[in-house]
């Protein structure tokens, strides 16, 4: 591209005595820098660019053309649920009406506190639990609260030798993470050829010190779990709590609840499921869910709504304790009771069915170019294990093309990379989750994608392995980049 701001850092289109605008004199007499305390001066020089108004607009509305976004373009992240985020959404949570300080006094937010309690409710009904706080800040963060409800649980009986929780190998990472971070010792459950948790290896690992166990349903490989009755049954006669990971609701939406089940407690990604902005940092949502007799150990405040129809903030004396300030992230929520309104009861369970149908579609149309290793009906995401063979990606051969070589090379044709190496449970595995929002031509664009890798790689594979090619940055030294990464431009 001829560009002279195209790929370079504003540091590069720095001249010296550049000056894109001058800070006017304080209007405040007598203020000065040494005010300051020392401790707080900056010793050294400023490295800052010197560039003109012009070159600094030009330089970032670059860069952010070069971002990558559901906006934009396709967007297949397996169990992450990169969905569509309709406008209107944005236009509702930026109201006025809804720009209140958090300290501001209840009578003044009754309208504030509605559409807290409504959309708890809302996802009660959609997950068959009984009471929903959506304080939580983050999906992980969901995790981590709904494991302390489950501590807590335990420990107002006094029954404290609850120490261990189960989690299935296919997890999410999050799940032992979180788990660790609340207390507990992890214990790993296997899974099967097909994926689903191996209730025989289940069975020696209950006991007297099972707090609970973690699992998602459909689970990491896109494999709705038919045991699952069976499971909850096991855990709940030895004295345990069944938590659901709710990362991959999305296609149960309407069709099935975890609470029916038998979950007595979950988290749900409003930045997910409820079509809220997901990635860049947050802002996130991860409220938690309980069944029936657990509502007492959630964490304050708690929004109630009074007889006379108004709404007030208590505190339990039961609760876990708080776990954010104030409401959370409260435009996130705004946006989830948006998308929720615009569904309509009606129209909930389609979302669910429609990702399912994508998914399903992609994998049938691309099973004769890439391996897939569990066969059967999908629900809204699958795993492939690499190319097969007779397309390069023979994992006995050395210099066979990789799942990160086809990533890299879908770059090249505008469409982002699935979720790749994860789950660990396949050598090559590239995980695929269309989602609902994605229309049929955009979805036959990426077929022909990835068959046109497939077949890159079996006839010109140097091609494939050294992509991408028509992007700012290619191919990088991923063990360099980890062993002496360089965040600022002085080290460059």
């Amino acid at each position: 591209m001829n560009n002279v701001y195209y790929g370079k850092l504003v540091f590069e289109l720095s001249k010296p005595g550049r000056v894109g605008y001058s800070l006017p004199k304080s209007e405040i007499s007598g203020y000065s820098l040494n005010e300051l305390p020392e401790a707080l001066q900056r010793q050294g020089k400023t490295i800052l660019p010197e560039c003109d108004e012009l070159t600094v607009v030009r330089h970032y509305t670059n860069m952010s053309n070069n971002n990558f976004g559901v906006d934009t373009g396709f967007y297949p992240l397996g169990s992450c649920t990169m969905k569509y985020n309709p406008k209107i959404n944005e236009e509702l949570c930026a109201l006025p009406a809804f720009n209140r300080h958090p300290s501001t006094p209840v009578e003044f937010v009754q309208g504030s506190l509605k559409v807290y309690d409504e959309v708890q409710k809302t996802l009660s009904e959609i997950s068959g639990l009984s009471r929903f706080t959506l304080n939580p800040y983050a999906g992980a963060h969901g995790e981590l609260t709904g494991l302390m409800v489950i501590k807590s649980y335990h420990q107002q009986r006094g029954d404290n030798a609850r120490t261990k929780i189960i989690v299935p190998n296919s997890a999410h990472g999050t799940n032992p993470a979180s788990a660790a971070v609340a207390g507990f010792k992890v214990v790993e459950v296997k899974s099967l050829a097909d994926g689903t948790v191996d209730v025989e290896d289940l069975k020696p690992l209950l006991g007297p010190d099972v707090a609970g166990m973690m699992m998602t349903n459909p689970n990491t490989l896109g494999i709705f779990e038919r045991n699952i009755p069976e499971i909850a049954r096991l855990v709940h006669d030895c004295g345990g709590l069944m938590y659901y990971d709710g990362a991959n609701l999305n296609p149960m939406l309407g069709v099935c609840r975890p609470g029916d089940m038998g979950f007595d407690v979950m988290h749900i990604n409003l930045h997910k499921t409820f079509s809220t902005p997901h990635g860049g940092g947050g802002p996130g949502s991860g409220p938690v869910g309980v069944r029936k007799g657990l509502e007492h150990l959630l964490p304050n405040p708690q929004v109630e709504k009074l007889a006379d129809g108004s709404y007030t903030l208590q505190c339990g004396k039961n609760s876990l304790g708080s776990i954010s300030t104030f409401l959370s992230n409260f435009t996130v929520i705004i946006r989830a009771y948006a998308y929720l309104l615009s569904l309509g009861k009606e129209n909930v369970p389609m979302a669910g069915k429609l990702s399912v149908l994508n998914a399903n579609y992609i994998k049938e149309c691309l099973r004769s170019h890439y391996e897939l290793p569990i066969e059967g009906l999908c629900k809204h995401e699958f795993v492939f294990d690499g190319l097969r063979p007779e397309f390069g990606g023979d994992h006995h051969d050395d210099s066979h093309v990789t799942t990160l070589d086809v990533a890299k090379r879908l770059l090249d044709y505008g469409f982002h990379a699935p979720t790749i190496y994860f789950p660990l449970l396949f050598h090559e595995a590239l995980m695929i989750e269309p989602t609902e929002t994605e229309s049929k031509d955009t979805l036959d664009d990426f077929i022909a994608v990835m068959k046109r890798i497939a077949e890159e790689a079996r006839d010109d594979r140097e091609m494939v392995k050294t992509a991408p090619h028509h992007t700012p940055i290619r191919r990088l030294d991923d063990v360099k980049a980890v062993r002496e990464p360089k965040f600022t431009f002085k080290n460059l």
